[in-house]
Order: structure tokens, then sequence, then C-alpha cells
């Protein structure tokens, strides 16, 4: 086939798929598309099934999905300005032709019928959820709606679609538009020999002398973490923190100001058409969460609890670098530095101390020895498949009777035209037919440390955290037995309960079995030692006040933001984050920071009105993973029931139900606030 993006026979060719190719495949895709639609409606006196409806629908959305996919992830990981207009060609033409299927009335009509049938009874339970999901949505994308108002909806819905994606564009040049060369080793007192091995290495891939150090995380953070020259620290804060924005050394060149503005605006108005008084309330119409009130109180909950041991962590910092840096004024540059010093004062542990403890190959081996005892999977490389980059790799998993459940792309490292931060993805999604099973792909990629020379990547714990999140994200996805895709694996899930799996997977890097297998030193084979461990688990819950305050301030913010919201032409964003800092935050930022021009997660990502969701979320994974405290972290009969009840279960059932079914009873607060810390008692002071 002469468009490797139109193969659906197996994996993606990424060796052979090109620019040339993306916008043909997606424009003879929907063609095809509506062609099929036509055809499937032709009929006014068809009497509808899942077999002559349903089912055409989701093989045609698949195959929709499946030559997309490829396009947006080498979009987000190898981006180039060539793809990148190939893609922003292609995101309306898209955005038009799901808000088509949203308003098409004799679709909408068919798919009413066969819910009001008796046919609907002999469906199965997923079948009904994927028909309840679809009505709920026809109203989200306006069927109700008159024409001039539909024509309004489909308008806005390509604007806003278009603007997440220059915002997200503006974010990625703004990191890798900005590096510093640095010649002087006076100016590195303090940096560790890795991140400067990893800056030499990255100046002789420029072909320059000296050292550079980047915008990419591994890099920013090893100069905030350990430079001593503050001015140092204060030059890259101030490039990190004011990216894509107005401000900073690259002001005006990437600015997001006016894209977050109109980005408002329309998802507001968008609201308003639906009958929503705002988009926060939109948002919740897929959630978990019931009302706006709820979201809110659920924070302020947090925040009262979390607002008094931030004050005195803060309280302490300042206290300690007065007397022990020299520093009188600690300012927003100063706190990673400070509070990494005070760790190494207080615990006598660094983050650098534990990275020869976790080399790359032992995390991975440890990571699937750990869900092979949880789930009885064996994971193994495969070779032979075709990637976008030479260091990614590729893996199957298999469960206990050798039967393929899952395939995944390990994309570990951080590097240039590769999106910041980390996120698993849908590659193929798991769906059946008629004995066919689809098996589903995804792909988990990070921006970890990468390796320096011929030593293997090292990384921090905080690094193997992200990549223990991603991957409970990629078995959610993989682990599914759930046989149609609308609501396999994570598809159909309430987004507030997404992160479950995720955050619930975290928990196994802190705990002394499980770090038996993923932390051994890279030169000797050592396991972690016990007066290391006793140390990291000390330190566990160090800054937990600011961390926790932190994240609240970003959910109350977005949350706030997408209620609040007026539609008159006035800049408000900055305006409300500086409301929402003096209410929450313990120390306020710099005039000159413009963290929202670079919080892809609410403006180009899934999480507008929805960044709450982490800590939703997280209230559920720290009581899910109580039960393991109970019971043993490796107790089979409840990996076994948090395989069937959570990871198996895709978006069939309501995320609570599935929960109760898992835990017992409902969730509680109180397992987060004391794997935070945090006492159950505290309040503000």
């Amino acid at each position: 086939m002469s468009n490797p993006l139109l193969d659906f026979s197996g994996l993606p060719r990424f060796g052979q798929i090109e620019v040339k190719h993306v916008i043909p495949a997606i424009e003879q895709l929907l063609l095809e598309n509506r062609k099929m639609l036509a055809e499937l409606l032709a009929d006014n006196d068809t009497i509808y099934t899942w077999d002559n409806l349903l089912q055409p629908l989701q093989e045609m959305d698949d195959r929709l999905s499946r030559a997309w996919s490829p396009v947006s992830h080498l979009n987000s990981v190898k981006n180039s300005q060539e793809l990148r207009e190939a893609h922003e060609y292609c995101l309306p033409l898209l955005s038009e032709y799901h808000t088509e299927l949203g308003q098409n009335g004799t679709l909408y009509k068919a798919i009413k019928s066969l819910a009001e049938s008796e046919q609907y009874e002999l469906l199965s339970q997923a079948q009904k959820k994927v028909l309840q999901n679809q009505l709920r949505d026809f109203h989200l994308s306006g069927i109700d709606l008159p024409e001039d108002k539909k024509k309004r909806f489909k308008a806005i819905k390509q604007l806003l679609s278009k603007l997440k994606s220059s915002y997200e564009n503006n974010v990625l040049d703004a990191t890798n538009g900005w590096s510093k060369n640095i010649s002087a080793e006076s100016q590195l007192t303090g940096l560790p020999d890795s991140a400067l091995a990893m800056a030499k290495q990255t100046a002789e891939l420029e072909a320059l002398d000296g050292w550079v150090f980047n915008l990419q995380f591994p890099s920013y953070f090893a100069v905030m973490t350990h430079a001593e020259q503050r001015e140092l620290r204060e030059e890259f804060y101030t490039a990190y923190t004011t990216r894509a924005s107005e401000q900073g050394p690259d002001a005006g060149k990437w600015d997001n100001t006016a894209f977050m503005e109109e980005l408002l605006e329309l998802r507001q108005e968008l609201a308003q058409l639906l009958g929503f008084n705002n988009y926060a309330e939109y948002s919740l119409a897929t959630k978990m969460a019931d009302s706006t009130d709820e979201v809110i109180e659920f924070l302020q909950q947090l925040s009262e609890k979390s607002k008094a041991v931030a004050e005195k962590d803060i309280t302490e910092l300042r206290e300690f670098a007065q007397e022990h840096l020299d520093i009188d004024d600690l300012q927003a540059w100063d706190v990673n530095y400070a509070a990494e010093k005070l760790r190494q004062h207080r615990y006598d542990l660094s983050q650098e101390a534990l990275k020869p403890y976790f080399p790359e190959h032992q995390v991975i081996e440890g990571l699937f020895a750990i869900v092979k005892r949880l789930y009885k999977i064996e994971i193994n490389t495969v070779s032979g498949v075709e990637t976008w980059h030479p260091d990614v790799r590729f893996y199957e998993i298999k469960d206990a009777q050798g039967v393929l459940r899952g395939q995944f792309y390990l994309d570990l490292y951080a590097r240039p035209h590769k999106r910041g931060g980390a996120w698993m993805d849908e590659c193929i999604g798991r769906n059946a037919y008629k004995g066919i099973v689809q098996i589903p792909v995804a792909y988990l990629t990070c921006n970890l440390t990468s390796p320096i020379g011929d030593e293997p990547a090292l990384f921090t714990h905080d690094e193997v955290n992200t990549l223990f999140h991603e991957f409970g994200h990629g078995l959610h996805h993989m682990l599914t037995r759930v046989d149609y895709s609308a609501v396999s694996g994570i598809n159909g899930v309430a987004w507030d309960a997404v992160e479950l799996p995720s955050q619930f997977m975290e928990n196994w890097c802190w705990e002394k079995e499980s770090l038996a297998l993923i932390a051994r030193h890279y030169q000797t084979g050592e396991v972690l030692p016990d007066e290391i461990f006793a140390k990291m688990n000390a330190a566990k819950n160090f800054q937990s006040g600011l961390q926790m305050l932190r994240q609240i301030e970003f959910a109350l913010f977005d949350f706030n933001l997408h209620i609040h919201y007026q539609r008159n032409g006035q800049p408000q964003v900055q305006q409300m984050l500086d409301e929402t800092r003096r209410q929450v935050a313990v120390l306020i930022p710099p005039e000159f920071n413009r963290f929202q021009h670079a919080f892809s997660h609410i403006f180009a990502g899934g999480y507008a009105a929805g960044y709450y969701s982490y800590k939703w979320a997280e209230v559920l994974s720290a009581d899910a993973f109580s039960l393991f405290e109970e019971k043993g972290i490796f107790d089979r009969q409840t990996g076994e029931k948090f395989l069937h009840n959570i990871l198996e279960m895709g978006g069939v059932e309501d995320p609570m139900a599935l929960f109760v079914r898992f835990r017992g009873r409902k969730p509680e607060i109180d397992a987060l606030l004391r794997h935070s810390g945090i006492s159950l008692e505290a309040k503000t002071s």
C-alpha cells in the first residue's frame, strides 16, 4: 500500500511514514467515513441493531483513530515545521467531521431508536454503556440547537482545536529556543558531575566548547537544585517561567497571552450555547464530581488541611536559608536549591546520591517484576519493530496463560523537538468482533535523564515515580478486557478517575520490598542499603505541605478560571491567577512569572476545568493502596481484585461502583493525608 498511514494490518510503519502521507490519508478516510455513514442511514425503514449500526460506526472510528494516532504522536515527539503544518491543516478537518457526527439528526434518531427498542435489552453491559455515552455526547455536541447555533458550535470547536495546537507549539518552541553556553567552570559550582557531563555532551552535540544547559527539564532542574551561583539560578528561573509569554529573555516571541484569553472566551461561549452556566459545568458532565460546588469544596478542604503545614515548611526553609546559605530574602529561584540543602542537612540525603541506585535497566526490570507479582503478567522486549527514534523500545505483555494482552512503545529520554512532560497515549485501542481481538498498543513517553557516554541512564527517584505513573496509565489501557473501543482501556472513563491507576502505581516506588527489585547500584549491584531507605522514608514527606498546596493552587486556578471567566474581551487570566495565589499560596512568585503561559494541561491538553482530577483521583489511589498496606503489597488476591475491578473494566461502569467493589466501601480522604504526612486535624493558622 503506497500510503503507510492507511495500512491497518499491524503496527504503525514509523520507518515509512512521511509528512506527504498525512493530509491525503486523513482526507481519504474522512471521505470514506462520510460515504459509509450515508449508506448506513440511507434506508428510513431499517430496524437498527448493534451489528448494522454501532459496529460499523466503531470500525470507522477505529480506522480514523489508527491513522491519526501516529501523526499526532510524531508531532509531539519528533516535531518539525513541515509536520506541524500538516498536523494543523488536518485539525479543523477532524473537528468538523466529529462535530458533524455529533449533530447528525438522522444518526441520533437511529441510535435513539436502538436504545428504545427491544434489541437494547439483548445488548451486553458494555454495549449499553457505549449507547448511553453516545446519546449523552449528542447533547454535548449541540444536537438540540437550532441551525444557526449548530454552525456557531462547529466553528467554535474548530477554533479551539487550532488555538490549542498553537498554544502547545509556542510552549515547545519557547522551551527549545533558549539555552546557555557556559565556558567558565566557576559559574558551575555545586552542580553534580552527572549534570556537568550531560551539559558537556549537549555542547559537543552542538559543536560548542564548555557546557550547554537548556530548558529541557533534566537540565533545568539540575541548575535550579544544585547551582550555587544565585544569579545563574535566577537567570534560568526567569527563562523557564516566562516561556511563551510577553516577559523574559524571549519576550513576545512565542506569546500565548492572546491564545489563552481567546480559548477561555470560546469555551465559555460553547458551554453557554449548550445551556450550561460556564465551561466548568460543561466539563463535569462527563466526570465523577456532581457539581462545581463539590469540586471547590473538595479543594478548599484539602487546602485547609495543608496550609498550616505549608506555612511551617516555608518558614523552616526561610530560616535555614538565612542561617546556612546567607540568603536573607528567599526568592522563587532559591526554593529548590534551599530545599535540597535542607534535605541533605536534615536527612543526609540528596536526589543525586540516590541516582546510582536507579540505573535505567534495573528500574525497568524491577517495574516489570513488580507488575508480574501483582497481576501474573510477563513483559518482554520485541525486536525489529519500526520506531521514530533509535532510543525507543517496544514490548509485549502476556498473561499467565500466555495470551497476548497488550504492547507498548517506551520513549524515555528528553531531547530537542520533543514535547516536555510525560504521558501515555493510545496507539491502537482494544476491540473485538466475531472472535477477532485487536490488541491494545500504547505510547509511553517521558523526558527523563538520558545516558551519558558509555554509562547507563541514572534516574532520580522523582523520575522513577514519573515512569511508574505513566506505566499505570499504560496498564489501564493495555489490560482491559472490554471488547468495544469506545469504553475499553481509559476510553469512556470519567476524567477525574483516570489518574487512579497511574497514581496508584507510584506507591511501589516507596516500599522496601518493591525497592529491592528496582534499586540496585549500577556499578556494584548492591541493593539499596537499609540506612538509605530509612533516610528516604524519613524524607518522604519533606516539604509535602508546599507540594500539596502547589497542586491545589493549580487546580483552583483552573477551575475558578472556567467558572468565572467573563466574555467581555478584557484580559483576566493573570488577575485570576494572582487572586488564587493570594488565597492559597504561602510564597508568591515574582511579578514576571508567567506559569500560565506554559500550563499545557489546561490550555492544550485534556485537563481544562479538570486539573483537580489529580487530587480527586489521588484520594482514590491512596485509599486503594491502603488495602495493600493491610494485606501486603504483593498480596495476590488483592492484586487480582484490583486487576479485575479497575484495570480490566475500562469505562463500562461508574468509577465509584468499581472502587466500592474493590475496596468494599466509598473512598476516604484519610489515606491521602496520612501518605502526605498531613494531620487529619490540621487547620490553617
